[in-house]
């Protein structure tokens, strides 16, 4: 078959992971596929792949309202797709994509356009919304990393779908060389206790609850302790969000750096988009993994941290309850809770008999989940859709 992917973005957010993991799995099972991404500013792929990648260029002015940014950018990927061969299948990884590829078929130049939906979001506009509702409710076909959220389109949109899990590159990042000191060493902060978090600073993933929790834990998590905060730049602006997060810096006491390096006396520190080849590094560099999101699709990070070793400690989702199990691979708290948050984070780095358990579990539960797998499943729905 002939596959074209299509995502919003080239850095690592889910459904550009999702997207570049899922690619290179189809390619290996012998189908002719294509990426094709926005690139916002002209930046590359976040990791390099063996997939031919279609990058399209566009500009992100920082103070373009975001319905205004979103309909420039999907024109721009519509257009930029008017011109590409044909192809068996259109996979649309956000509803951004999707409102691209709805355009082409409304010409006439697209088929039909396959969608996965990995959450759904509250958006702040009517115009966000509707783009939303069009890329689950007008599309050709609907695919979910989850049931949960697959349960939640049946009822709140009326749409069926198939569930396909994420997949994870488990033995990449089971095999970094480095051990924990090396690898503290490599990213900066030595052998300071460190809690990791990804996926930058914002509502949805509990960021401010984080915050609080790491301040009344750090007194027990060892000297020096450390947040680490890496990833983020959402498609959103979360502008108001920040700077409260801030605010709740300067009201718990605590000193913040943002950037690649970590000064000394720096309690939390902000890295941003780390390479995606120092990933490894990063989850090695770490002492407990916090992933105290509000909403996920799947929570991809969580299984990237047990295969890595790392214990982590997660938020009892819906979602994350169809493949994590409390006290086998994780340890999972209430939504929202700093002080249980707190309580997991410092068993989990400091209990050994707790981390040996939570990381042999972790890395069970991390190799069950194969992107070949997952091309499997992709490929079985694409078949049956008639591409």
């Amino acid at each position: 078959m002939r596959i074209r992917l299509v995502t919003h973005s080239t850095r690592p957010r889910g459904g550009v992971v999702h997207a570049t993991g899922l690619a290179e799995a189809l390619a290996a099972r012998g189908h002719g596929v294509e990426l094709w991404a926005l690139a916002p500013d002209g930046e590359p792929l976040y990791r390099r792949t063996d997939v031919p990648v279609r990058l399209v260029p566009v500009d992100r002015p920082p103070e373009e309202p975001a319905d205004e940014r979103v309909a420039r950018h999907a024109e721009v990927l519509a257009a930029a797709l008017r011109d590409a061969p044909p192809a068996d299948v259109h996979h649309a990884e956000d509803y951004l994509s999707a409102r691209a590829l709805l355009a082409l078929r409304q010409e006439g130049r697209v088929p039909a356009v396959v969608r996965t939906v990995h959450h759904v979001e509250s958006f702040p506009s009517r115009f966000l919304e509707e783009c939303q509702r069009a890329s689950i409710q007008d599309v050709d076909h609907v695919i979910c990393v989850s049931r949960f959220w697959a349960d939640r389109l049946r009822e709140e949109f009326g749409v069926g779908c198939d569930v396909v899990a994420n997949g994870v590159d488990a033995a990449r990042y089971a095999a970094c060389p480095d051990d924990r000191a090396a690898a503290g060493r490599r990213l900066g902060w030595g052998a300071r206790p460190t809690v990791l978090a990804v996926g930058g600073v914002e509502p949805r993933k509990g960021s401010r609850t984080l915050l609080e929790a790491f301040a009344r834990a750090r007194g027990r998590l060892g000297d020096g302790a450390l947040l680490a905060i890496a990833g983020g730049d959402a498609p959103l602006d979360h502008g108001e969000f920040r700077e409260a997060w801030r605010r709740d810096l300067d009201h718990l006491g605590l000193v913040a750096h943002e950037g690649s390096d970590v000064p000394a006396g720096v309690d939390v520190a902000v890295l941003g988009t780390v390479p995606d080849e120092d990933m490894p590094a990063l989850y090695r560099a770490a002492d407990v993994l916090a992933f105290p999101s509000t909403r996920e699709g799947f929570g991809l990070v969580a299984l990237e941290a047990m295969a890595a070793g790392l214990p982590v400690v997660v938020t009892d989702l819906p979602v994350l309850h169809e493949h994590l199990t409390d006290g086998e691979d994780c340890l999972m708290v209430p939504v929202g809770d700093s002080g249980p948050l707190a309580e997991a984070l410092v068993r989990a780095a400091r209990d050994a008999a707790v981390r040996d358990r939570l990381t042999a579990g972790g890395v069970a539960t991390a190799a069950r989940f194969t992107w070949e797998r997952a091309a499997e499943e992709h490929e079985r729905i694409y078949r049956g859709i008639g591409a």
